[in-house]
């Protein structure tokens, strides 16, 4: 696995970040309130680390990831593209509460009306997605189990760590579309991948990410 050795960015700022190669790291201490303190420090968008302490309870408190914003976050339509995969390498301090996961915005970016949220949850410790567990998705290998809420949040949580790999993103969609899980044809502005950190147990819990790229065409 490579390492961030000589960091080229370091933050403390909950809403710290930094643009490298298309793509935006992010500290992205959403739920500041809730919140201990997290550092993250970036060598690339690609190579990066987060060191987080979160308090002991179960609600999600940061999601330090990188992401591509598409046409500056205004989206395009999923049909535009007959090809959306990913790439990823990350990992998990081990201890705690947390999920390492995709989070793609459909439809806008951010709680709104007809906005949906589809994540991929690569790794899960001890974390238990929004909604009700409706059914399963396989692919590349993997088995998916897919928890929705009447809101448009839709989770594929893999059954086994996955520390490295790649993800057919548009399979994903149109799966969910098809299952009425998400409108036809929404805008794909935002696709990230991070970790979700509710509780670090008790003391300083580290993520790193090795590799990240998004293919678009």
């Amino acid at each position: 696995m490579r390492s961030c050795r000589t960091p080229e960015f370091t933050t403390s700022d909950p809403d710290g970040g930094w643009s490298d190669g298309g793509y935006y790291v992010h500290n992205n201490m959403w739920n500041a309130g809730e919140a201990g303190p997290e550092t993250l420090r970036a060598c690339a968008y690609d190579n990066w680390y987060v060191e987080s302490t979160q308090p002991d309870s179960t609600s999600v408190k940061t999601y330090p990831n990188v992401h591509k914003d598409i046409n500056n976050q205004n989206g395009k339509p999923v049909n535009d593209y007959s090809v959306i995969k990913s790439t990823f390498a990350g990992r998990g301090p081990g201890t705690g509460v947390y999920d390492v996961a995709y989070d793609l915005w459909l439809n806008g970016v951010g709680d709104g009306k007809g906005v949906s949220e589809l994540m991929v949850w690569t790794e899960n410790n001890k974390q238990v997605p929004s909604g009700d567990k409706l059914s399963t998705y396989t692919a590349g290998g993997a088995t998916y189990d897919v928890w929705a809420d009447d809101e448009g949040y839709v989770a594929f949580v893999s059954r086994s760590a996955q520390y490295s790999g790649s993800v057919d993103l548009k399979a994903m969609i149109g799966w969910a579309i098809a299952k009425g899980l998400i409108p036809a044809n929404p805008t794909i502005n935002q696709i990230g991948y991070g970790i979700e950190f509710c509780s670090t147990g008790g003391g300083k819990a580290r993520f790193t990410l090795s590799d990240f790229s998004v293919t678009m065409s």
